[in-house]
């Protein structure tokens, strides 16, 4: 349940491409992807796009605390290659993210199996009998002040997975509402996770094509 649901309005649709099959979009932290289910929660990123390009159509989602690049389709044809994209995975994607403490070593994998913590949902959890397979890469950018700047790049696309792949490590992302400790939390205004770079196929040329949005913190 989101509570005191207060989205930022500026820049209210900041594009980052577009053309006839094409929106590409850096959606700002705290704008859930798609509408609530309170119609308090109306205002999104579908809902936006969509008053100005009314047959836009979400390929895939980030969560609401979640900022950066995200791909919508203008056409059906566009929709049905681009979601088939990401269900086989061939897209590459890279997030950047600040956690707390310092990573050792400084590069690995996660590969624990994720299923939603029905109870606390929307949380997620590990779980190795019955979650589905979930990979993540993460590499140490940098540290300071007791964190770690990372590049984070999943294999697969669970819900929360970069989140509760960090919090398996002991190394929660700074800022996160909903896995870190209270100081964790308090460190930051907003959870310090951004998809920075998005690699596609453009769905009618099969053009490689490569998108990115400035990481903002």
């Amino acid at each position: 349940m989101l509570l005191n649901y207060n989205p930022p309005r500026f820049p209210y649709l900041n594009i980052i491409y577009q053309d006839d099959d094409l929106l590409i979009l850096d959606k700002p932290s705290g704008l859930l992807t798609v509408p609530g289910k309170d119609p308090k929660h109306a205002d999104c990123l579908i809902r936006r796009a969509n008053l100005v390009f009314p047959t836009a159509k979400i390929v895939h989602r980030l969560d609401m605390a979640t900022s950066g690049v995200i791909c919508l389709a203008l056409n059906k044809e566009a929709h049905r290659n681009l979601s088939m994209q990401f269900q086989e995975r061939h897209t590459a994607k890279e997030y950047i993210a600040i956690v707390e403490g310092y990573l050792e070593p400084k590069q690995g994998s996660v590969d624990l199996p994720l299923i939603c913590d029905w109870p606390n949902r929307p949380k997620q959890m590990v779980d190795m009998e019955n979650g589905k397979p979930s990979l993540t890469h993460y590499q140490v950018l940098s540290t300071t002040d007791n964190a770690s700047r990372v590049r984070l790049t999943p294999v697969t696309g669970r819900s929360h997975q970069l989140r509760v792949h960090m919090l398996s490590l002991g190394h929660v992302i700074l800022g996160d509402r909903l896995y870190a400790h209270p100081e964790a939390k308090a460190r930051a205004e907003r959870l310090q996770l951004h998809a920075h770079w998005l690699r596609i196929s453009h769905p009618s040329t099969g053009e490689s094509l490569t998108f990115t949005a400035e990481c903002p913190f």
